[in-house]
């Protein structure tokens, strides 16, 4: 915490919203292959799941048929079994663990024309979805017909992935979501997971590997450390002798987590899902209710699992029953899909908007951190331990625009459009100078750029 803010404003440009918006499309576009938007340039030349869905929902802006081609090409990857793989690949090469790693080719449920991982993503695609319908709306008579079309021929595909999750991932013990990698939550290197991974012991016939992440970034220290990596191949393996099967996968691995942050992303979603059958006269009586009671479970579920005197939703670790007290981003999980009780609620939004979070004074811009920077664990500059994410900030923002807090959901945006002001469009940022760490012109950061811009 040695610069200041005003320190930050002197070093940082910043944008105009016009010539923002110019870049951000820029970015989108350049990234393009025509299929699908790799995730990034140089780190991630792939299409990463949830990456794809908040890309698509950028997209819509610039045009709703790029934007529906975006979820076509992700859901043309979805396994037989409904799971939807967190990365399909590309035919480029500068990335590890890549699809022979994986060993996903000879697996029954993996579709044979394409190639893709083995562990899934948040679902945050019918979110996506809703999103690009209701800007098709507000654009013209053919993109409202195009994006409709696409949803009522997208729905059944998405049904089968929430289905997928609720049968092989909600979990009976405490229904939250389970994760059997750190990787499908997201949140790669979160302190969430320090705990679980501790139970990650790597066998001496761990294949060896050369990792590529840290040649693309200009300090290695942002990235993940050797040890957290030889325990993420290490599961991987796991999951591969296991042949993926999702019954083996939740009971074999020894990474197994209920996912507070994963489970109200899910109700969220479950509840956009069944709002678009009805939207689209679609006859699915029965699955619609489904979708309604997972959607009611999931909320029940992150509520379980919170504190009752701050409001902070914390993981299960399903190996042992343990809850983890580990304080991040997702302690705010209940905020997003409305799981608690008013008093509660008002609670942790105080904590969430308060000094030891998104109102630390001396934050570049007041969105939450992945760690609050009180936290004696927090590292400013390292991936998923305290920097600002922006598609963090937007989920946020967009969870509050929802729920009609019109006021924050502004005051958020703005906040979020400071973040991203220089238009280098960080995969995330330093919280006290602004800097852009990781990978640049990262695809998902210029697509909800677009929607801050042109929405509220």
């Amino acid at each position: 915490m040695t610069t200041s803010t005003n320190t930050a404003d002197m070093r940082l440009p910043r944008l105009s919203p016009t010539t923002l918006a110019d870049r951000a499309a820029t970015v989108l576009r350049d990234n393009d292959t025509g299929a699908l938007v790799t995730a990034s340039p140089k780190l991630y030349p792939h299409m990463w799941s949830w990456d794809a869905a908040f890309i698509a929902i950028g997209l819509a802006y610039l045009d709703v048929r790029r934007a529906v081609t975006e979820l076509d090409t992700l859901l043309s990857a979805q396994w037989s079994d409904g799971m939807i793989p967190h990365i399909v690949f590309t035919e480029a090469t500068g990335y590890f663990p890549g699809p022979d790693r994986w060993g996903t080719d000879a697996v029954p449920q993996c579709p044979p024309h394409v190639r893709t991982s083995g562990i899934c993503q948040p679902p945050v695609h019918a979110i996506a979805l809703r999103r690009i319908v209701d800007t098709a709306r507000r654009a013209s008579q053919a993109d409202v017909e195009l994006a409709e079309t696409f949803a009522t021929r997208a729905w059944r595909p998405l049904y089968r992935w929430h289905r997928w999750l609720a049968r092989h991932r909600m979990s009976e013990s405490c229904g939250l979501i389970t994760i059997v990698h750190g990787w499908e939550s997201g949140m790669d290197n979160s302190p969430r997971w320090d705990s679980p991974y501790a139970h990650v012991r790597p066998g001496p016939d761990l294949p060896p590997y050369v990792r590529l992440d840290t040649l693309g970034v200009e300090d290695p220290d942002e990235r993940p450390s050797d040890d957290e990596y030889d325990r993420y191949l290490w599961i991987i393996e796991q999951l591969r002798r296991a042949d993926y099967a999702p019954e083996a996968v939740v009971t074999n691995s020894d990474f197994r987590v209920g996912d507070v942050f994963t489970t109200a992303l899910f109700a969220m979603a479950c509840d956009d899902l069944a709002d678009l059958a009805h939207e689209s006269s679609l006859e699915v009586p029965g699955k619609v209710a489904d979708l309604r009671a997972w959607a009611a479970r999931a909320r029940e579920a992150v509520a379980h699992n919170t504190d009752p005197d701050t409001g902070f939703a914390y993981d299960r670790d399903l190996r042992n029953g343990d809850t983890s007290k580990t304080t991040t981003i997702a302690a705010f999980s209940p905020l997003l899909c409305s799981a608690l009780p008013d008093r509660l609620e008002r609670r942790l939004l105080e904590e969430l908007t308060g000094p030891g979070w998104a109102g630390h004074p001396e934050l570049h811009a007041a969105v939450v951190p992945s760690v609050s920077p009180n936290d004696p664990g927090f590292d400013a500059r390292r991936y998923w331990r305290g920097p600002q994410w922006p598609v963090m900030a937007w989920l946020f923002s967009f969870a509050f625009h929802r729920r009609g807090w019109a006021e924050l959901a502004r005051q958020w945006r703005d906040q979020g459009l400071r973040l991203v002001s220089d238009g280098s469009f960080g995969e995330y940022y330093e919280p006290f100078t602004g800097e852009p760490l990781g990978s640049t012109q990262q695809s998902w950061t210029a697509a909800v750029t677009l929607d801050w811009l042109h929405s509220w």
